[in-house]
Order: structure tokens, then sequence, then C-alpha cells
């Protein structure tokens, strides 16, 4: 039985990963310094599962504790999906964002090196793209100027990977993801920071069950059909499903190369206001929004071209954005009787 890491394994997309993994039967270890998650997640996915995956309450900015993680465990894989990805809040904290997403990465590609270990999964973002004059956008777009300091960290990240794999002895996959959205079936794991979300979804199931007076729509004089930015809205589980799909890709020898890279999204681009109303209609909730102005770090419209995933990693997203919106729903009212 294979041994596989996911670090920032209680967050978002972490835990749905983490999941799937155990549903695989895979052995899995986390490590979370809980910055913005909670150990209760752990929990969660022993209830979804039956199993207990392993939590480590390890910083991975701290090189020595990382180093004696792996000295002490047999890792066949590492999904890495530790960092902070609030985009707004990168624009205003740079220095925390570049310490942090490349710090992390940083030590643990030193050990992967120094222990012969192999198999990275790293979690990259649609946001290295930056503003595209073309749609949708196939990896071998050349990467624009980013948008902020989180995108950024996302491109010096896939490049540093992609530098330590051509002088090591490993190999890797980028995941770019473009706007993951929704919760599992279960509602027992969902998108639940400690913070408040910057995300669309959130910040609409929040303000349709009072969390917040409204939601607030940021720029609709864009160049896109309603005047607000354009996004691709694919399911957590199904990009979930994709990192099991990547990992089996390397270790069973699969991958083409030894550093590769795959967009995951549904190919379709929505606009703000579609998500809005789409959210309406399947939940048959009214939503309290206001038009405001544009934010600093946002691109117009980002989409995805999906067919290099669908041929070559043999997936594809199967959720469709109304299966989103009534997934997050139903997280939204689980998540207040937990907390009432």
């Amino acid at each position: 039985m294979k041994s596989v890491l996911v670090t920032g394994g209680t967050g978002y997309i972490g835990s749905h990963t983490v999941v799937e993994l155990l549903n695989r039967n895979y052995n899995v270890h986390i490590i979370d310094n809980l910055s913005n998650s909670r150990e209760e997640v752990v929990d969660s996915i022993r209830k979804i599962t039956g199993k207990q995956p392993v939590f480590h309450p390890i910083d991975l900015c701290d090189k020595e504790n990382v180093r004696r993680f792996f000295a002490g465990n047999k890792i066949d894989a590492v999904i890495h999906f530790a960092a902070y990805k609030a985009v707004g809040e990168s624009v205003q904290r740079p220095l925390l964002y570049y310490r942090n997403n490349l710090s992390s990465l940083i030590n643990l590609l030193e050990i992967f090196n120094d222990s012969g270990l192999d198999n990275f999964i790293f979690s990259s973002s649609c946001s290295v793209y930056g503003e595209q004059d073309r749609m949708p956008i196939d990896e071998s777009a050349p990467l624009a100027k980013a948008e902020s300091p989180y995108g950024y960290t996302k491109q010096i990240g896939e490049q540093i990977l992609h530098d330590c794999i051509r002088v090591g002895k490993f190999s890797g996959i980028a995941l770019r993801y473009f706007n993951p959205a929704g919760a599992h079936e279960s509602a027992l794991i969902g998108e639940y920071p400690l913070h408040a979300p910057n995300n669309l979804v959130p910040v609409i199931t929040q303000t349709a069950i009072g969390k917040r007076e409204s939601l607030t729509v940021f720029g609709h004089d864009y160049d896109t059909p309603d005047g607000t930015c354009i996004r691709d809205y694919i399911h957590v589980v199904d990009i979930a499903k994709a990192h099991i799909t990547a990992v089996e890709r390397l270790l069973n020898k699969k991958n083409r190369n030894p550093f590769e890279v795959f967009n995951l999204g549904t190919g379709t681009g929505k606009t703000v206001l579609e998500v809005i109303h789409a959210f309406e209609k399947s939940n048959n909730v009214k939503l309290n929004y206001v038009m405001g102005p544009r934010r600093p770090g946002d691109v117009v419209k980002v989409w995805a071209d999906t067919k290099l995933a669908n041929t070559e990693l043999g997936w594809q997203a199967e959720q469709s954005l109304e299966d989103i919106v009534r997934s997050a729903w139903k997280w939204e009212n689980e998540l207040v009787k937990v907390l009432t």
C-alpha cells in the first residue's frame, strides 16, 4: 500500500483529495499548520471514509521539523497544497505570501533532493496565465504578467519545481486549477476557512444564509456579456479526483516528461452574475447583491482548454455549475448546525 503526503490536507481542496486517496486505499499523511483550517476536518474525513489519515501539525517553513517528518515516514508521493491563497490579501501583504508560499516549497524540494524522493504534485493555479487575449487557455499559452503576488508565487513555484526536476532525479506534475467550488456530497467537508473567504461561491452562500448583509460584485463594466468577470468554476471533488489520476500517473511511470503541466477546469466560462443566478434558481433563494468597483488583482476573463488533461490523464470534470451551487448551499446549511 503506497503512502501519500498531503500538505495543507485539512484545507479545502486538500481535505477532499484526502478523501479520494483513502477511498482508493492509500495510506495518507497530512501536514498542516492550521493557519487557515481546523483539525476537526480530520474527524470529518474519517466519518466519510471510515479510515483515519495521520495528522502532523507541522509548519512547512520550519525545515528541521519537515526533515524529521520525512526521516520517520516512508512517503511514495507528495501532493503540495499548503499555501496562502487570497488574491486580495496578497496584494496588501506581498511579503507574507512570498515568504510562506515559496519557503515551504523550497524546504520540501531540498529534502526531496537530499532524500532521493520521487513523485511531486504541485498545486498551481490559472492565475499563472495573467491576462490572456485568447480563450480558452491551453497549457502552451505564454505566461503573462501575474495580476497579484499570489499569482507570482504560483508562477515562481512552477519554475522552481521545473528547475529542481531538471537537475534532480524525480518527476513532478503541476496542476493549474481554474476556480474550485462546491462541497462533498456528504456535507461533512467543504470550504471552511478561518478568515473571511474571498472566493465567490462561499461569499454567495454566506450572504444567502445571513452571515453577510450583502454580496458585492467587484466590477460591472468589463468587456464581457454582462459586464462582470468570467471564470471557469469546477467542482472541488472533480479537482480532487484529478490529483489521484496525477499521482497514479507518476507512481506507474506513465508520465511522458519528468515535469508536466495540466489545466483542471470545465472548459466553460461563467460570469459572476451567471453564478449568482444559477445559485438563486437551483436553491430557490433570493440573494442580496450590489455592484461595486473593480478589485485590484482580478483578471477579466479566464477559462480552460482541458483537452490535454482529458487525453493524457484520462480525466474530465463531471459535475455542473448547478451541482456546485447546490452542494455549496447544503454545506453552508450543515455548517450553521455545527456552529450553533
